[in-house]
């Protein structure tokens, strides 16, 4: 049977009702089980004094010659006195006319006592609820000589004593409700004092561990699930920040030095130079809007866990990929002084080749951008422990060990004002990670201030 919403039932009351009607049925059990071995024991005993009355009866009619006269001069009370003959014709009975008795020769007690002198049975009475016990004893002269008296049932016996078992009843059912309102009380207070929003909470019984467990399992993922909401939050706040103010600032630039050449201000032999200025504000424009639009479709593929919204994968070789990378970034090394060189051997990758690209196109523009005049810069791409290594190494400025762990944040940069003016979104490095995590590989950084710094992609064998 399925609950209804809002059917909830009270375990305290459905413990209390259950201890109640269990104390109820034990007690009615109990009761009745007693009067059921009482009444065993007192008929038992009344078999044996109506077998001790017979033998003494016997006893007396073996020594006289009229029985009836005997037996009719006795005050048996409600016991019955029946002589039998052999033959099972009844020639006397102390509370009927014996000729008007049926034969007695099929009587179970009167043919055990014609077959071994003595001999006992119960039958139903005629009064509702009682029983009849009967004792049969042969006598010398042939006769049988039966004694009978009627005795309360078990029904007949609880009826006796209606009152008596009411009260009882009462009694009974009173005590086991006090007794079980505190049980049930006692035992689902301990429940009630859980407290799931604790994420500690203690199963007072063993049969609630799952419950308790499965609590705190679900209170510790879901203050897991809001810091990772709330770390979102700010990190979209930041991020949004951040955004607004990297993109002023080439706008105020492109709009500044058009204003000057729209309004005649700047002269004709600035013009070129404002010009210039233009475009190369709007180059960065451009990359920090692209960057911007790889990192979000980047998110959203790490969201959905699903890489539909990038192109197929497909098998790459990862050492052609970083030449590739490294030709583009010629004249930017020539013209920093850096010298860029490509080594290792064709190891193939099974990924997204644009973001492949982005990712060796990054951490190389980095290395040149923050090397020195005369720098190098390594690119090795070779097999580590069963997995395709792509390492990138520079002779620059190093990175501090307290800014390690953040410079893979968007757009932080560990000197602001160099990194502003060596040009760059700041979010090379997060586009970066973010492809990493794509690809499933792993990233390293080891640094030292002055002496440079290795960076160290580490993808999984290909499937």
């Amino acid at each position: 049977m399925t609950r209804q919403p809002g059917g909830k039932g009270s375990l305290s009351h459905r413990m209390f009702v259950a201890l109640v009607v269990a104390c109820a049925s034990v007690a009615v059990a109990v009761t009745a089980a007693a009067s059921l071995l009482y009444q065993s024991a007192f008929l038992s005993d009344e078999h044996e004094q109506l077998a001790a009355e017979c033998r003494t009866l016997a006893s007396l009619l073996d020594r006289t010659d009229d029985d009836a006269t005997v037996l009719s001069a006795l005050e048996l009370g409600d016991i019955r006195a029946t002589l039998i003959d052999p033959d099972g014709t009844v020639t006397f009975d102390s509370q009927a006319d014996a000729g008007e008795l049926e034969s007695h020769a099929d009587r179970p007690e009167v043919v055990a006592a014609l077959e071994s002198g003595s001999g006992s049975s119960e039958r139903a009475s005629d009064t509702v609820g009682y029983t009849s016990l009967y004792e049969a004893v042969r006598l010398d002269s042939g006769q049988v000589m039966r004694l009978s008296v009627d005795r309360a049932g078990v029904v007949a016996f609880l009826f006796q004593d209606l009152l008596l078992l009411a009260l009882l009843a009462v009694l009974l059912v009173v005590a086991s409700w006090v007794v079980s309102r505190r049980l049930s009380r006692r035992f689902v207070q301990p429940i009630l004092e859980i407290d799931p929003s604790s994420g500690d909470g203690v199963a007072p019984y063993v049969e609630l561990d799952p419950l308790v467990t499965r609590l705190n399992e679900q209170h510790e993922e879901l203050m897991h699930r809001m810091s990772a909401i709330q770390d979102a939050a700010d990190l979209r706040r930041e991020f949004t920040a951040n955004v607004t103010h990297e993109l002023k600032t080439p706008i105020a630039s492109i709009q500044g030095a058009a204003e000057l050449i729209r309004d005649g201000i700047a002269k004709k032999k600035d013009v070129p130079g404002f010009a210039g200025r233009i475009y190369d504000d709007a180059r960065r424009l451009s990359s920090l809007v692209s960057d911007i639009l790889t990192l979000s479709k980047l998110d959203e593929s790490e969201r959905a866990g699903s890489q539909e919204l990038f192109e197929p994968s497909e098998r790459a070789d990862l050492l052609s990929v970083a030449r590739d990378a490294v030709d583009r970034l010629a004249s930017k090394a020539k013209k920093a002084g850096v010298t860029v060189s490509v080594g290792g051997v064709s190891s193939y990758v099974r990924g997204n080749a644009r973001l492949l690209d982005e990712l060796v196109t990054n951490l190389c523009d980095n290395a040149i951008r923050y090397n020195r005049v005369g720098g190098k810069v390594y690119v090795w791409v070779l097999p580590q422990e069963g997995r395709v290594a792509l390492r990138v190494s520079d002779t620059g400025i190093g990175i501090p060990e307290e800014s390690q762990d953040k410079v893979f944040e968007r757009f932080y940069r560990v000197d602001k004002g160099r990194s502003r003016d060596m040009g760059g979104t700041g979010l090379g490095l997060a586009i970066v990670k973010h492809a990493a995590n794509y690809h499933s590989a792993e990233i390293k950084l080891e640094s030292e201030l002055g002496k440079g710094t290795t960076i160290t992609v580490l993808f999984p064998a290909e499937a």
